[in-house]
């Protein structure tokens, strides 16, 4: 089976796709044929050695996916050949076959194509832990996203919306902005020509953002917090401009405002019973049309490096995808 292969730390267009053997499942493993695996930022942190996990090499970068079930090991109940399936591992769904550990995987649900199912998992994962869970959002509030045209930010926009709250899109281009106009967002703000303080003053007629969604860090994240409301809750979910921001804590005491950490993968392999039951509410709102995952791009195997450097660009709104 074909796979993409890091060998050395170093940009996207140092990875190689190769001929590798052909996987078999361990105990409490399966086989999966992939079908399509989603592309994340850390992704490209990972094949540099930037990213807080930090694999041994050579690997396969890549870590959700979704495809049908092609072997199953011992003691693995609920899953047989021929299954849909949708997974999310460390490294590995860069490839034509991935090893899941079957506590990884949960069924397809019917009707939902496969490359929706691998574009489901970390970003809006990722945006429910943050919101609901981290956050506590509710009907009414109203919440600012930074880089809101991006995976997380735009399952960001739609969640909100599903609690009922109000949602302010902060992207850096018009064309961004249509994108998540379409998504649900009620007010937009492009911070690449507008300033970001007197526009979120604006737009919340001087109270400020309950809460504040920043996957970014960077340049933005001193003045959004410096404008959020009383009592509000700052969700810290990563730093895509490549700045880590240095806040001044004065600005949390003014405010008795909230710095809120938001680590998904931790609190998926914590907390697995309250990470399903976050994956089963996000099911439900799919089927009725709340969440609805934008795929910009597809690309083949072989396009791996291409993908990874659009992302690294910033040229990529909601989700992109491989299909080995």
């Amino acid at each position: 089976m074909k796979a993409v292969v890091c060998k050395a730390w170093g940009m996207p267009d140092s990875l190689a796709v190769e001929e590798l053997p052909e996987l078999a499942p361990g105990p409490g493993e399966v086989v999966v044929d992939v079908r399509a695996a989603g592309v994340n930022f850390p992704d490209v942190l990972i094949v540099q050695g930037k990213y807080q996990f930090k694999p041994a090499l050579p690997f396969t970068p890549g870590n959700e996916l979704s495809g049908v079930v092609r072997a199953v090991g011992p003691d693995v109940a609920g899953y047989g050949i021929g299954d849909k399936v949708i997974g999310f591992i460390p490294i590995g769904a860069f490839a034509q076959q991935a090893l899941v550990p079957a506590r990884a995987l949960m069924p397809m649900p019917p009707g939902m194509d496969f490359d929706t199912a691998a574009a489901i998992t970390l970003t809006y994962g990722t945006s429910h832990h943050a919101v609901v869970d981290r956050a506590g959002l509710k009907a009414g509030e109203t919440m600012l996203v930074l880089g809101a045209a991006g995976g997380v930010g735009l399952a960001a926009i739609e969640i909100g919306k599903a609690l009922g709250a109000r949602v302010i899109a902060a992207a850096s281009s018009d064309d961004k902005l249509a994108v998540c106009r379409e998504h649900g967002a009620d007010a937009t703000i492009n911070y690449s020509t507008e300033d970001l303080r007197e526009a979120i003053r604006l737009a919340t007629g001087g109270k400020g953002p309950d809460v504040i969604y920043d996957p970014v860090g960077g340049q933005y994240a001193e003045p959004a917090f410096r404008s959020i409301a009383w009592r509000g809750r700052y969700l810290v979910v990563g730093f895509a401009n490549g700045e880590i921001p240095k806040l001044p804590l004065n600005l949390a005491l003014l405010k008795g405002a909230s710095l809120v950490g938001v680590f998904w993968g931790e609190f998926a392999k914590r907390e697995p019973k309250a990470n399903m039951a976050a994956m089963r509410q996000m099911m439900g709102w799919l089927a009725e049309g709340k969440i609805r995952p934008h795929i910009s791009g597809r690309y083949r195997l072989e396009e791996t490096a291409q993908a990874l450097n659009d992302m690294a660009a910033r040229k990529v709104t909601g989700k992109i995808v491989i299909n080995p």
